[in-house]
């Protein structure tokens, strides 16, 4: 059975991989380097802006279920190149996804239709970062 707390808890474990990715976005963005630093410079500073958009409206949401958000995030992969950047970034794009795909399912059983809804939207913004992240990958130097 689903209860309101599990999902409270499933909810959390989003938010510190939301805020996981704001600050490894943020991080990239500073110390990528070479020639395709502006770039992926630019874009490592959209995605984390729109990570942070998902890290609020879940934060939002946990409190609004009587929960309290948590404020530590998730490890955050180090990377020294542009490469293992984006590699870094393309796995826990892929991750969330799947996370968030069984989240949306939780939040159905529980009859929070309005957060599977959201969640949903959630699902197609990470998909289409991961599969930005999988084209700019083709090709791209070692």
């Amino acid at each position: 059975m689903n209860t309101k707390q599990e999902l409270i808890e499933g909810l959390n474990q989003d938010l510190a991989h939301e805020y996981q990715a704001v600050i490894a976005y943020t991080t990239y963005a500073a110390e990528v380097a070479g020639p395709f630093r502006p770039n992926l410079r630019a874009f490592f500073l959209e995605e984390a802006a729109d990570e942070l958009k998902h890290a609020q409206m879940l934060a939002d949401k946990i409190s609004a279920l009587g929960g309290v958000p948590t404020v530590e995030p998730a490890a955050v992969p180090q990377a020294t190149s542009a490469r293992a950047m984006l590699e870094a970034v393309l796995a826990a794009e892929t991750e969330t996804v799947e996370r968030y795909a069984g989240r949306m399912a939780q939040a159905e059983q529980a009859g929070e239709l309005a957060l599977a809804a959201q969640i949903h939207e959630m699902i197609v913004d990470e998909t289409h970062h991961k599969e930005e992240v999988a084209k700019m990958l083709e090709g791209f130097p070692e």
